[in-house]
């Protein structure tokens, strides 16, 4: 599989610092509204909706606003209509950039992100200018914590029983292994891999890059990095993608 884009990882690691604040569990409960109001209140039969409330438990949203969620959106409560919109575009460096946004004011929205591209020296794009860059896949992450005392995983070992569960393809580093599958088969797996004893610390629906273009230049990746930053602090900003990769030698230099 040809891209591997390092912000779907910086983005991961930067995620357990947000879900300290308030701005990611409203997100979480926005996503959880629209997949029950589409699929209806029963995860078992919503697998969308089931994939948002393990990301939501994930990030320790409490199991009272994610029934809150499902209540609004079933009609047990006051609910904004909210509108799926995706916008595309090329940042700077011109790397590829694919958003997902729910928004209950598309004017607003797309005036902000806009607002975004022009500001850092991107271009907002037409529909479809950059989404045939990326394919729809299941990204399921295992993690280790060696002051906790977890041993390295076991290269060869991680990599085959990922692939007879169905994996398409795998990076593995020491006390972290992302596995990728289809975006159907993304439940399968992860309970395939679960039973072989592995903690599964996430299990998400991304959009992976066929191919990345490799950022080298310290203020340049800088640049990308506050970007795509700032567009998740957009309020209506559900996920951003881009296809960008850095060198290791730079991303020890930006740590």
């Amino acid at each position: 599989m040809a891209g591997h884009s390092k912000w779907a990882n910086i983005k991961h690691k930067k995620a357990k610092v947000d879900a300290q604040r308030g701005k990611i569990f409203t997100k979480l409960s926005r996503e959880i509204i629209v997949a029950a109001r589409q699929g209806g209140a029963d995860p078992n039969g919503n697998f969308r909706l089931k994939i948002a409330i393990q990301k939501a438990k994930e990030a320790n949203l409490p199991n009272d606003n994610i029934q809150r969620a499902i209540q609004r959106a079933t009609g047990g409560g006051d609910s904004v209509n909210y509108e799926e919109l995706s916008y595309e575009g090329y940042g700077p460096g011109g790397v590829a950039v694919l958003i997902e946004a729910m928004t209950d004011n598309r004017n607003r929205t797309a005036s902000e992100i806009r607002h975004l591209f022009t500001k850092y020296g991107g271009n907002l794009g037409e529909s479809g200018c950059v989404a045939w860059m990326f394919d729809r896949k299941g990204l399921i992450r295992l993690e280790g914590d060696p002051e906790k005392g977890d041993q390295p995983f076991d290269e060869e070992e991680v990599m085959l029983q990922a692939l007879e569960a169905g994996a398409l393809d795998l990076q593995v580093s020491p006390y972290e292994v992302e596995i990728y599958t289809t975006a159907e088969q993304l439940e399968e797996v992860k309970e395939a891999i679960a039973a072989q004893g592995y903690q599964v610390a996430t299990a998400e629906i991304t959009m992976l890059p066929q191919n990345t273009v490799e950022i080298t230049e310290k203020e340049q990746a800088q640049k990308l990095l506050r970007f795509m930053e700032m567009l998740d602090e957009q309020d209506d900003v559900q996920n951003s993608y881009a296809n960008f990769d850095l060198s290791e030698s730079l991303m020890k230099e930006l740590e």
